[in-house]
């Protein structure tokens, strides 16, 4: 059985892994071009684009590793199934069962590679994906209205509740354009706060530059304004809205780990705002790196079709057209899970449990009647 596991293992191993690099280039040339065009721009040049291409394959190997773990699984058995090594295998016992299960072990394996690189390798890369783009041109831009972060809690004065809008950050990682509205207990505007930067310490204290406080107080007194305006060359603002909230609001969401969209969305539920994106986000994250284990799967009854029922390029065709047709599937879920409000972790588990009932349909099918 180790000799049948090592010949398995190490073939499919092998074809996965030039299927994956094939990938990693085409993507790697792809993002090279595409920055080039922005080359003379801001300091860019080649060295830029291939800083940025380069930090962008973490991403595109956790994306796009379950699809070359498929077409590299279809390849090496197609392959076996066509020399007659697969028929030798069953011949001396290797049974649909056996071979599912050996399959099922290389893939868990595969899937805690996804995974790992998905939760460390991925995010960190997206950041500093981010900081380098940031730092060429000038600054971050968070498109529409910004990001916005709501936070409740109890002061002197009574119950109070924010709404922070930041509209982006500087170069050097401070937030830009930050806006802080107050209102009291029923609901009214007591204060605005705006400062041209600011920053986040991790006690949640936020340091405001050149901030403009305007007050409308409650209780007036005769001859005081009705609006008092002050302004501060530093500003200290105390908050429960940490750096990894902020963060988590302003940088896009292929920066974040699981545990943080997990933290990130909690925080959205306390605070009535809307969190089910950040929370398909969450289930897909989490439940992504078991495709390995679907694809494997499904690359299975590839092994028990004859091999006049088409060459292996045939068949590695059909392993991409079904790789496609997963992530079309995985992406639309989501978006159609997010417009309908339908319960997140369904909708990231759907595409990957239709796809595992029709391997083992097809693989159950071919066993009985092949």
């Amino acid at each position: 059985m180790k000799t049948v596991r090592r010949l398995l293992y190490g073939d499919i191993a092998a074809s996965v892994t030039f299927v994956a690099l094939a990938f990693l280039s085409l993507f790697f040339f792809i993002d090279f071009v595409d920055e080039l065009d922005n080359a003379g721009t801001r300091g860019r040049g080649a060295w830029y684009a291939v800083q940025a291409s380069l930090l962008e394959l973490p991403g595109h190997f956790y994306e796009l590793f379950p699809i070359a773990v498929l077409i590299g699984t279809i390849y090496s058995l197609s392959r076996m199934a066509q020399s007659s090594e697969f028929t030798i295998l069953r011949t001396g016992g290797l049974g649909p069962g056996r071979a599912l299960g050996l399959l099922a072990v290389l893939g868990a394996v595969f899937g805690v590679l996804t995974w790992a690189v998905g939760d460390y390798a991925a995010p960190a890369s997206e950041r500093q994906v981010v900081l380098l783009k940031a730092r060429a041109s000038g600054g971050l831009q968070i498109g529409g209205a910004g990001a916005w972060l709501k936070e409740r809690r109890s002061t002197p004065a009574g119950e109070r509740s924010y709404s922070v809008n930041v509209t982006g950050a500087t170069a050097s990682g401070a937030l830009a354009g930050i806006r802080i509205f107050e209102f009291d207990a029923d609901g009214r505007l007591v204060s605005r706060t705006q400062a041209k930067e600011g920053r986040v310490a991790k006690d949640g204290t936020w340091t405001l530059a050149d901030a403009e406080v305007t007050r409308w107080p409650a209780a007036r007194s005769p001859g005081t304004p009705q609006v008092q305006v002050s302004r501060e060359a530093t500003l200290a603002w105390p908050s429960t809205l940490g750096a990894d909230v902020v963060a988590a609001a302003v940088l896009p969401l292929s920066t974040m780990t699981t545990a943080e969209l997990w933290r990130y969305s909690e925080h959205l539920s306390d605070q009535d705002q809307a969190g089910e994106r950040y929370e398909i986000r969450f289930w897909k994250k989490a439940l992504y790196p078991l495709a390995c284990l679907v694809m494997m799967a499904l690359a299975l009854p590839f092994a028990y079709l004859h091999a006049r029922a088409g060459s292996v390029s045939f068949k590695v065709f059909g392993g991409i057209m079904l790789g496609i047709s997963f992530v079309l599937l995985n992406n639309l879920a989501g978006h159609i899970g997010v417009l309908r409000g339908w319960t997140p972790w369904v909708v990231a588990a759907t595409p990957s449990f239709i796809y595992l009932l029709l391997s083992l349909a097809a693989f159950a099918w071919l066993v009985r009647y092949r």
